[in-house]
């Protein structure tokens, strides 16, 4: 075998021995051949992928468009009037100086990281951001020490982080040098809200020339979240104090392709600067009709009403499998520490902590730890007490994930369900047979030992859903527990018969 083949195949095998390597999903014939399938892990969260109203929109518009195959080439070779017009709307909708189409949000956020930084400038972001995020900060001119992390959604970890950054640039400090904050307004793999309002409040405060410029990734809040929609950003009023919002069109629009909001400035230099604008073909126009008909849906308010009921569908999940996860180890199953803590009453108004509270304990913590503008980060009892200094929003998020070592003997199971099979599960309505869909997470993309099944929940989702989901979810558990007891009763069993010696021997 070549030199280069072997090195490809050793990498797959480290992951296979991991069990990380990642494969495109397939339905098994198991599922395929069932009536009912219910998905928990696309992210079409307002479930528009399958609206016929969408749908006979979306027809009717490519019916009468006079352009819709292809788009010609790049925006910069060809001219694109269906583009242009969707940006013009978005701008309007948005409340945006400029927008700018671009295939993904992904390239989106390369395009920007790797161009709009100048040498000398820094990139702060949240130790969770996306990846896009990091590829665009690994290609732009900025040395690995100017691109610094803070703790997840940690006010006073990015008070801190950004007082070190100004100890050692005394161009930061003057002005003449930048600093960019990077963060999520809805975290895909976490579920949790970033607390906007703190962290604009934070950069202007410690950059008060001005030279401080956050940049907010809306793409699982689109829609969902916000007036008709526009996010975060726009719910909390803070359009004019934001450098650059990504919406993306591929999650609950069930279109594709995104946009990024910002100045006409920053909007030209990335037409002259941004390669994964520049070198690659436009969206086809059949791809921005598409888009628009989502807006139109956005617009009518068409949409408020299915993430009005998604919102209260994603408190009654929270509210239900946490009171099934008491009679439940939390080594075995749990939710995240920011679902366990808050009250019920919380859950469906939010909460706010003490700012002052996080601000001592980070202080006390980060006394502790070197000086150096080097992004490490606070240990985890240190994260458990910064929490997000302001929750504004309705929490849970549609995105739930649950903690466990074992995501893909759980997600197996839930494949396989069958709710007649078990006493405690009601089964007047609830099909004899279902295959629930949902997704093992492991490292690396999340951080390791957070391996989680990641529920994602959708507007056509009905209560009956999630009860179900719930009861194979409580099956799996408790056939764990059992098993766990079983081996225990085994262990003791041989080790009492033929000794400890023997028993492992024969497990050799």
């Amino acid at each position: 075998m070549p030199s280069l083949a072997q090195k490809l195949s050793a990498a797959l095998k480290s992951r296979d021995e991991r069990l990380i390597r990642r494969r495109l999903p397939e339905l098994p014939q198991i599922v395929t051949s069932r009536q009912s399938v219910i998905d928990f892990t696309s992210n079409d969260y307002l479930s528009l992928s399958r609206s016929p109203t969408l749908r006979r929109a979306v027809l009717g518009a490519l019916s009468s468009a006079p352009d819709i195959l292809g788009s010609g080439g790049s925006r910069l070779l060809v001219p694109a009037p269906a583009h242009a017009a969707l940006e013009a709307r978005l701008c309007h909708f948005f409340d945006a100086e400029a927008a700018i189409l671009f295939n993904s949000g992904f390239d989106a956020n390369v395009g920007l990281l790797s161009a709009v930084p100048q040498p000398g400038d820094v990139v702060v972001y949240d130790e969770l951001i996306h990846a896009s995020v990091h590829d665009g900060m690994r290609t732009s001119r900025l040395s690995r020490d100017s691109l610094v992390s803070f703790a997840h959604n940690s006010v006073p970890s990015l008070r801190h982080t950004i007082r070190r950054v100004l100890s050692h640039s005394e161009d930061v400090k003057s002005g003449k040098s930048s600093v960019f904050v990077v963060v999520e307004s809805l975290y895909s793999m976490d579920g949790t809200f970033a607390p906007l309002s703190d962290l604009v409040d934070c950069v202007e405060e410690m950059l008060p020339l001005g030279n401080g410029y956050v940049i907010v990734d809306e793409a699982h809040a689109t829609g969902v979240y916000g007036p008709k929609g526009r996010g975060l950003v726009a719910a909390l009023g803070l359009e004019k104090r934001i450098f650059a919002r990504l919406h993306t069109f591929g999650k609950s629009l069930a279109a594709s392709g995104a946009v990024l909001l910002t100045t006409e400035l920053v909007k030209d230099y990335l037409l002259n600067y941004a390669r994964s604008f520049i070198y690659t073909t436009a969206l086809t126009n059949a791809s921005v009709i598409a888009a628009g008909c989502s807006f139109d849906m956005l617009e009518d308010g068409t949409t408020e009403v299915l993430a009005a009921h998604l919102t209260e569908l994603s408190s009654y999940f929270v509210n239900r499998i946490r009171a099934h996860l008491r009679n439940i180890p939390p080594m075995l199953l749990r939710l995240p520490d920011y679902l366990e803590e808050c009250s019920s009453s919380e859950l469906q108004y939010g909460y706010q902590s003490q700012e002052a509270r996080q601000e001592s304990l980070w202080e006390a913590d980060a006394s502790k730890k070197s000086s150096r503008c080097d992004g490490r980060q606070p240990t985890k009892s240190a994260r458990r007490s910064t929490r997000t200094s302001s929750q504004p929003f309705q929490i849970p998020s549609q995105i739930i994930p649950l903690l466990t070592a074992e995501p893909r003997s759980l997600s197996s199971f839930l494949l396989t369900f069958s709710p007649s099979e078990y006493s405690s599960v009601n089964t007047q309505h609830a099909p004899a047979a279902v295959a629930i869909y949902t997704k093992p997470i492991f490292p690396p993309t999340v951080p390791r030992e957070t391996s989680r099944v990641r529920i994602c929940l959708h507007a056509g989702h009905t209560r009956e859903d999630v009860d179900i989901l719930i009861q194979g979810i409580v099956a799996w558990a408790q056939r764990r527990i059992e098993d766990a007891r079983r081996n225990g009763k085994e262990w003791n069993r041989m080790a009492s018969d033929i000794g400890v010696r023997a028993w492992m021997e024969s497990k050799l």
